[in-house]
């Protein structure tokens, strides 16, 4: 069985995978409950989905039904002001059929004026902290993707005291000398506070070749990912050898068997010789330039 240590100050032990729900996005009902078993089997317990995860809200809500209280459930919204990030979390409990989330995260938030936005008097914040004095919500946290996320978590930890972040991490993105200088700094603040680290992207390939998969070739997430289950072992070890993070599966649905495997196989961290190999066997290239994915 995967891990399960303390997800930050919550109190609740999780799984190192957190099951990412947005594999879950374009899958009919059928699909998706041949696909959740995968869980018990690993001993998954925390699941991470949004808002915008198009019907992933509506596939695990017979799972959740069918086995309450055993699963840590979050979700997100996108919204920047109060009132629509508290109709975003309400629709989402409606569609998840439960009563209240353990986590509400303000997703990617990364651009400064949608920042500004969501901190100031009326913002996504102030009703989330409303939801949660209400019993809507246990914990808030924030997530983002890009190479400004780890600064603009900083940002966001100094304003307020968030359960939990969640950014990329992978060999290849820790390579750029600026995100890692960034991720240390975040990483330490958050070990000092208690607040939870999740991480994703750490099975991502590189981005489709003119934005589209290959011949034969399903499109399941806005990334390539790893296929070769060696190189799937290796990229997920490498970032679990980080004590202090979780790994959130990818929304490629096909590798979260080799994902969930390779957190449950014993196995020493890769080395860099190792990692580096694979970045030239696989033509392993960074996600992100600072650009336009920012807002993904």
């Amino acid at each position: 069985m995967i891990e399960h240590v303390a997800f930050g100050r919550t109190g609740h032990l999780s799984s190192r995978v957190i099951f990412g729900a947005a594999a879950l996005s374009r899958v009919d009902q059928r699909t998706a409950d041949s696909i959740l078993p995968l869980l018990h089997e690993f001993g998954v317990n925390h699941i991470d989905t949004a808002a915008m995860y198009g019907d992933a809200e509506l596939r695990l809500a017979p799972w959740l039904r069918a086995h309450p209280a055993e699963f840590f459930v979050a979700t997100k919204t996108h919204h920047r002001e109060g009132d629509a990030a508290r109709a975003s979390l309400e629709r989402s409990l409606h569609r998840l059929g439960v009563d209240h989330v353990d986590l509400i995260q303000l997703h990617n938030l990364v651009e400064p004026e949608e920042w500004e936005v969501a901190h100031a008097p009326s913002g996504a914040l102030e009703a989330m902290r409303q939801a949660r004095d209400e019993g809507l919500v246990k914990f808030i946290g924030v997530t983002g993707h890009g190479l400004r996320i780890a600064e603009m978590h900083l940002r966001s930890l100094e304003r307020f005291d968030y359960d939990s972040v969640l950014l990329p991490y992978n060999f290849t993105l820790l390579r750029e000398p600026s995100y890692r200088a960034q991720l240390v700094r975040l990483l330490a603040v958050c070990a000092d506070r208690g607040t939870a680290v999740q991480t994703i992207k750490s099975v991502a390939r590189r981005r489709w070749a003119d934005g589209k998969p290959g011949a034969g070739v399903t499109r399941q997430s806005w990334y390539e990912p790893l296929t070769d289950p060696a190189a799937i072992a290796r990229a997920v070890r490498f970032v679990l050898a980080d004590q202090q993070v979780f790994v959130n599966s990818s929304s490629a649905l096909d590798v979260l068997r080799p994902v969930l495997h390779a957190a449950d196989t014993p196995g020493p961290a890769p080395s860099e010789e190792e990692l580096t190999a694979d970045v030239q066997d696989f033509a392993i290239s960074p996600l992100f330039d600072g650009g336009a994915l920012e807002r993904i």
